[in-house]
């Protein structure tokens, strides 16, 4: 039986962070659930601190989740930690989690701002049609005329 790509980067993946962040990506796949989807899209668990043992016989302690967030995810998540906490707990099967520190930051890019195409001059559709008759392929000549249109709509008018 074939084994998905997704068991297989999971299979290495897993021991790595378990010993670099002391989490599993099972925790990062079931965030949506454990969060809230909402709260999921702008926040993303990145570790786990577990407290020091001084001694091997040391009773086991619970550590803190550090989830990175944006600016409303991280006033929700401070809103809900008790439950998130109760829902980490529960997933992990043992009170693996005591409190949350939020480390607040932007996930994801902010999206960039596009210009709108300036209106070209009748000279400039005038010189992207006489260019763009050479080709025989109606196709072709169509897909020229866009482009044209496309890159001298983006330059500043001279």
């Amino acid at each position: 039986m074939a084994k998905s790509a997704a068991n297989l980067v999971n299979a290495v993946l897993d021991p790595v962070l378990a010993k670099r962040a002391g989490l599993s990506l099972a925790l990062i796949d079931a965030w949506p659930e454990i969060a809230g989807a909402p709260i999921a899209e702008a926040s993303c668990p990145l570790k786990i601190d577990w407290p020091r043992r001084r001694r091997e016989d040391d009773a086991f302690e619970p550590g803190v989740l550090v989830v990175a967030a944006e600016a409303m995810a991280a006033l929700h998540i401070q809103h809900q930690t008790g439950e998130i906490v109760a829902r980490i707990n529960a997933f992990m099967g043992f009170d693996a989690v005591c409190r949350i520190k939020l480390v607040q930051k932007q996930l994801a890019e902010p999206p960039k701002t596009r210009r709108e195409p300036r209106p070209l001059s009748a000279a400039e559709t005038d010189r992207i049609d006489r260019l763009a008759d050479g080709f025989d392929d109606a196709g072709l000549r169509d897909a020229v005329r866009r482009l044209g249109r496309s890159v001298l709509s983006e330059k500043p008018e001279a």
